[in-house]
This record gives structure tokens, C-alpha cells and sequence, in this order.
């Protein structure tokens, strides 16, 4: 019930009214049926306008910390996502990931639409990085097709360390069913997960224009995190101070 009083009585009105999002695609996403919606991840917003356009009900898996944050704030947070459907993300690895794909193949078992961000975090400077495979082993798994999402303009608005956007227009692009049938069965090998993974990376890339990156989004934050602290006088050390005030 709260979930469709914020999508269509609080949320999305006002997120169509201050970003008046341009869908291009939107016959692509299929009226029922199980499907995993597979886009870039430029921006917090990009968790509120999707759903906010989508017809159809999408539970995203989302990040772990946005469930345990501190304060009051913290406790907003995981209150939202929690009414809201989405699934916490333990990104450490492990059984830790097995169990969410296990929740995710439950969403998919129920023939909805999952939301998943392949990158694994946002990314910090624009660029699509590398995906990680885990969406492979749930489109194998559940016997789902993929459709590619690109977000366009939420990056602009409100980039990592802005903490409320800038009022502007974005597009949200969502290209033709991606099918891995001839893959069926496959979803414990690791060429095949790889390449299905980077199949779908680079029809999201051909929709967003991006630069894209062969590595994982959070290796190279780590590694410009770890610099940043060896000189914390460096260009790279400010910029993120400055980001994050």
C-alpha cells in the first residue's frame, strides 16, 4: 500500500514534475512476466526516477549500507527501502552475495521485474566500469531475459557528494530484450557468465555514450581513496574532500 501511495500519490508526481524525464523504449519492458532491468548507476536519484516511470512494480537490490546507516537519517533510509520491496546487498562477497541472488531469484520466481545496477556501486566520475556477474548467474538461473537500461543527465544533477539534486531534465533509455537461452545451463562457468555480464554492459554502454572502463568501479575507488591518503595535499585528495562537503 505505501509503496503505490509514494509512486503515485507522493513521488512520482513530484519527481516527473522537477526532472520531466524523457522514456525512450519503454515497449521493451514486457507487461508481465519475469525480466531483470540491468542499467548504469550514475547517480543516488537513479534508485527514485526508474521506478517512479516504470508501469510496472521493480524491486531493486540495493546496497546493505543504505539499511545500516547511523542516526536518524540512517533509520529514514532503511525505512524507505525497506517499505518500498528493495533487497540489501552485502557487496563483501561470498555467501554474503549468494544470498542475494538466492532473494533475487525469488523475485524472479514471482515473475516480477528486478532492478540491478551491474557495476555494483555508483559510479564516481561518469564512466561505465566493468560489470560484475552476478546478474549473469540470476538472467541464467531464473531463465530471464535482460533489458538494458542507460541513465542519461542524473550524473549532472547530482553527482557523488551532492546531497540534493539540481533541478533538470534526464532521459531514461531501455533497449530490446537481451535473450541468453543458447546459455542455458552454463550459469556455473565462468567464461560463460563473463560474457554473458559483458554482453549486457555493452548494450547499456551503446545506449549511454559512456566512456567505459575494463575494471570494477570499486577497485578504483579504493585505489584513489588509498592515494588520497598517502598525500592528502594531491588534487585527487581535494576534489574529494570538496565532493563530499
Amino acid at each position: 500500500m505505501f509503496y503505490r501511495v509514494l509512486k503515485y500519490v507522493i513521488l512520482g508526481p513530484l519527481l516527473r514534475l522537477l526532472f520531466r524525464p524523457r522514456i525512450e523504449g519503454m515497449e521493451n519492458i514486457p507487461e508481465e512476466g519475469a525480466a531483470i532491468v540491468a542499467g548504469n548507476h550514475l547517480s543516488f536519484s537513479d534508485h527514485f526516477l526508474m521506478p517512479a516511470i516504470l508501469p510496472r512494480r521493480i524491486t531493486f537490490l540495493a546496497k546493505a549500507e543504505y539499511f545500516t546507516g547511523p542516526g536518524l537519517k540512517g533509520r529514514l533510509t532503511a525505512a524507505f527501502f525497506r517499505s518500498v520491496g528493495q533487497i540489501p546487498v552485502d557487496r563483501s562477497g561470498g555467501k554474503a552475495s549468494q544470498s542475494a541472488v538466492d532473494a533475487a531469484l525469488k523475485v524472479l520466481g514471482r515473475g516480477e521485474l528486478l532492478g540491478i545496477y551491474p557495476e555494483g556501486t555508483r559510479s564516481h566520475d561518469g564512466r561505465l566500469y566493468k560489470g560484475r556477474t552476478g546478474v549473469a548467474v540470476m538472467a541464467l538461473r531464473a531463465h530471464a531475459p535482460v533489458i538494458p537500461c542507460a541513465m542519461l543527465g542524473t550524473f549532472e544533477l547530482q553527482p557523488p557528494g551532492r546531497k540534493l539534486p539540481r533541478i533538470g531534465r534526464v532521459t531514461i533509455r531501455f533497449g530490446e530484450p537481451l535473450d541468453f537461452s543458447r546459455y542455458d545451463g552454463m550459469e556455473g562457468e565462468r567464461f560463460a557468465v563473463r560474457a554473458v555480464t559483458d554482453e549486457i554492459m555493452y548494450a547499456v554502454l551503446a545506449m549511454s555514450g559512456q566512456e567505459y572502463v575494463d575494471r570494477y568501479a570499486g577497485d578504483v575507488k579504493a585505489e584513489q581513496q588509498a592515494q588520497a591518503q598517502a598525500n592528502p595535499h594531491s588534487m585527487t585528495a581535494r576534489l574529494r574532500r570538496k565532493s563530499s562537503s
